[in-house]
């Protein structure tokens, strides 16, 4: 059988990079998209195999769409969306926040999301065979927040919302749609975790962390999955973390 075809935005680092690597080590092709051409090079030199990357922004709709026709132009169709890309700003009180700020991880987060979930959904209902699966990287964060973060956790909390709307309209297209939400991953940005996070009592306190190939691996299973079977939601996290009950 011919390798399934991937697509990892925001693959120049952190989670978008080790789930590309993993996805290519599995034997995908796998299209890697970001920003910054020189990072997503990095990331197609450690995945070896049939990588193509690709300069995209993901708040412009025609660049999106570009980014998932390239895709397909180049490996015949597209199989997995990991809908990765995403951003975060400065914690802030939700009074002194910036409506710029707001509108920069909104951006990104959300319509991103929806730009590239639309780009792929499109693709994969016209293809033949019909269908694939999309798994969106929701967070802790789109159920639990954190003070100061009102900006992510909105766009978080929406994610979940686009998830469950493209798993009930991908239904008769074959199309399954999942959310990872990850919490407390060794990335850089989970690194200060370790040294001091806002709890929700406005102490601050160092939280474990843990590998991010573990997030890797957890994506890979959702994605090999057979469509007529779908990981709705999956969490994966510290251990220890407080985020569980009062924490």
């Amino acid at each position: 059988m011919q390798s399934k075809v991937a697509l990892v935005t925001g693959a120049g680092s952190g989670i978008g990079r080790a789930v590309a690597i993993a996805l290519a080590g599995a034997g995908y092709q796998v299209a890697i998209a970001g920003r910054r051409m020189a990072l997503l090079a990095e990331t197609a030199a450690a995945a070896g195999g049939s990588t193509l990357a690709l300069s995209t922004d993901v708040t412009d709709p025609v660049a999106v769409a570009g980014m998932v026709q390239r895709t397909v132009a180049q490996f015949g169709r597209l199989d997995v969306l990991f809908n990765n890309a995403g951003t975060a700003a400065p914690p802030t009180p939700t009074d002194e926040l910036d409506v710029e700020v707001w509108r920069r991880v909104i951006d990104t987060n959300l319509t991103g999301a929806f730009l590239c979930a639309q780009a792929a959904f499109r693709a994969m209902k016209a293809q033949q065979p019909q269908g694939g699966r999309i798994i969106n990287n929701g967070s802790i964060a789109s159920v639990t927040p954190r003070p100061h973060l009102a900006a992510y956790t909105a766009s978080k909390h929406a994610v979940t919302g686009l998830t469950k709307t493209l798993s009930l309209e991908g239904r008769r297209y074959n199309i399954a749609c999942g959310q990872i939400d990850i919490g407390n991953v060794q990335t850089n940005l989970g690194i200060p975790m370790s040294s001091g996070t806002l709890q929700a009592d406005f102490s601050l306190k160092p939280e474990p962390t843990f590998d991010v190939k573990h997030v890797a691996e957890a994506v890979l299973y959702m994605a090999g999955l057979p469509l007529e079977a779908n990981v709705l939601n999956m969490t994966v996290m510290a251990t220890a973390m407080p985020f569980v009950g009062r924490g």
